[in-house]
């Protein structure tokens, strides 16, 4: 006999006891598949999955907001600028707070903002989000907004911030420049040059850091940093001064955009790349592949890192009381293209293998 579970156009929208009844389950039971809560067997959960796609049924985000107390909504305060880096993180964190079940809010800030972030978050307060994302933060002082829910820092430490509960996720910028650096010593350059972001961005920092760490660890000369805005533009503009200096053979920058605004500067000023100067970047940004020459980057676990810290503030969310689950290390991924090779005083030589 078939089993007909479908209703007709303009009926009521099934509820969890229609799903329970027709599944031939207890309505405790349809609660724990959809919270995907342990104690139900395979063949039930997929009855039960089965049967709420024939009836039509989505689980009540309203009613369980209702329920609880809490608007099922996470808030980000974010950058305005569309860095791929930037926008790449916003992706997962929109990925991963869909998948569990929360709806996401999104306040930009730009630098320079005398709102900034405070504002920012005191407007996502407002809207009664259960959490609150802080994503490539810049250094703006201690935000003075009483925050009583859990805020999760992507990238950058909480130094600044006063809340509740604080939590991070790295996406490991200290251990990827500090590879990038590596990279081009390995290769048999003395040293290496560093054109970094705007200094007031925690995203920087952690790369000088990384950058100094890896030279001070082979007793290379630290020269000083040249400060760019992540744009082209500003990575041009480096290009053109360090050209000037042929001693110059080897430059991480800590942006993708930088290091192609380097590259055009470089070349254009009659220095080869990579055959004179070696260049690293610094995001992973794909399109950069198919440049000439294409950009060797370090590149960053964006949807790791998003997935790992929707899932630590949805905890502290959910349960409040309980320690959070330990996050997970950080990916160190170094794509190693043709913008890099040893040093002209090194031609001819063996160079490091590649992966």
């Amino acid at each position: 006999m078939t089993r007909v579970v479908g209703r007709n156009a303009g009926s009521p929208a099934p509820r969890s006891a229609d799903v329970a009844h027709a599944a031939g389950v207890s309505r405790k039971t349809v609660s724990r598949v959809f919270n995907n809560e342990p104690y139900v067997s395979d063949e039930v959960r997929r009855r039960v999955l089965d049967t709420a796609g024939e009836l039509g049924y989505r689980l009540n985000h309203a009613a369980r907001a209702l329920a609880s107390g809490r608007s099922r909504s996470i808030g980000v305060v974010a950058l305005g600028t569309a860095g791929y880096g930037t926008a790449s993180l916003l992706v997962g964190v929109e990925r991963a707070a869909r998948d569990a079940g929360y709806a996401l809010r999104v306040v930009n800030t730009v630098d320079g903002d005398p709102e900034g972030i405070a504002g920012a978050v005191l407007s996502l307060l407002e809207q009664g989000v259960d959490g609150i994302v802080v994503s490539e933060p810049i250094v703006e002082g201690e935000v003075s907004v009483r925050i009583d829910v859990p805020v999760l820092f992507l990238g950058a430490p909480p130094a600044f911030f006063t809340s509740a509960r604080t939590l991070s996720v790295g996406v490991g910028a200290h251990e990827l420049a500090r590879a990038a650096t590596d990279h081009l010593l390995d290769l048999g350059h003395t040293t290496v040059h560093h054109l970094a972001g705007p200094r007031r961005w925690y995203a920087s920092k952690d790369r000088a850091d990384g950058w100094r760490a890896a030279l001070a660890a082979r007793g290379a000369v630290e020269h000083p940093v040249i400060e760019g805005d992540w744009s082209p533009e500003s990575g041009y503009a480096a290009g053109r001064e360090l050209a000037a200096d042929t001693t110059v053979t080897a430059v991480f920058a800590a942006g993708d955009e930088m290091a192609i605004g380097l590259i055009h500067a470089l070349r254009e000023a009659g220095r080869r790349v990579p055959e004179d100067v070696s260049v690293v970047g610094f995001d992973g940004n794909p399109v950069f592949a198919h440049v000439t020459p294409p950009l060797t980057t370090a590149r960053q676990p964006f949807d790791e890192a998003a997935r790992d810290g929707i899932r630590l503030l949805v905890h502290a969310v959910e349960e409040p009381e309980t320690e959070l689950p330990p996050a997970s290390e950080p990916q160190v991924e170094l794509v190693i293209r043709a913008s890099t090779a040893p040093p002209p005083s090194h031609r001819g030589r063996t160079a490091p293998r590649t992966a």
